[in-house]
């Protein structure tokens, strides 16, 4: 076992509220020392879609929640354009605490985690996947990518497509949405956001289909 590692922390039981609970104590890497809290994945206990992004942001750390800055606004976007819906999603991050430097005044700087970091953050991941059992995952940028399908993991090569995994039966990575807000200026950004929305239409199209099999199963149809 690592010796920087959030496994000590991590209950063997007690479901999705369980992890939640034991996740505001963790001190599995020091990045609890600075953040203002933990920041636990969130959505239903059977989500249609598990979607892992690198680590909470600034607006993220001061709200608890995850997925609700400016990052999570681009995330809502792309859902609502391919009619995937956000409640019906779990979201979560690689890693559950907000790594950051000091900017001018009070402004935080997002620092990307180190591989140490994500590895010692790794247990908590694992424990969601094993009680979600999501049908799909969809990894939001290299840090999730390469923390899940491995370090030689490449999206800009293999963004939108299906990924055999033993971790869901059906498995996509895309770019993170704050890489959409980065784009140098607004043709960037929505040429950015097309591609986004692109990488997540297989996705919709595969609930769709498993939405109708569903209703023509059903007792009457």
């Amino acid at each position: 076992m690592p010796k920087t590692t959030a496994a000590p922390w991590v209950p063997d039981d007690g479901g999705l509220p369980a992890l939640q609970r034991a996740s505001k104590d963790c001190r599995g890497c020091d990045l609890w020392r600075h953040a203002t809290q933990t920041v636990f994945g969130e959505g239903p206990a059977h989500p249609d879609v598990m979607l892992v992004g690198e680590q909470p942001g600034d607006k993220e750390d001061l709200a608890g929640h995850p997925f609700v800055g400016p990052a999570g606004r681009v995330l809502d976007e792309g859902l609502a354009a391919v009619g995937i819906d956000r409640r019906r999603t779990y979201v979560t991050n690689a890693v559950k605490h907000f790594k950051f430097e000091r900017g001018t005044g009070k402004r935080r700087i997002h620092s990307k985690p180190n591989q140490l970091e994500v590895q010692a953050c790794r247990p908590w991941l694992e424990a969601e996947l094993s009680v979600l059992r999501p049908r799909v995952l969809v990894c939001l940028g290299s840090t999730a990518a390469q923390a899940l399908l491995g370090r030689t993991f490449r999206v800009t090569l293999h963004r939108g497509e299906w990924i055999r995994s033993p971790l869901a039966p059906h498995v996509l990575a895309t770019v993170h949405p704050s890489s959409i807000l980065r784009a140098p200026d607004e043709a960037a950004r929505a040429e950015a956001m097309e591609a986004f929305i692109r990488d997540l239409v297989p996705v919709a199209r595969l609930l769709a289909s498993a939405s109708g099999e569903k209703r023509s199963a059903a007792p009457g149809s």
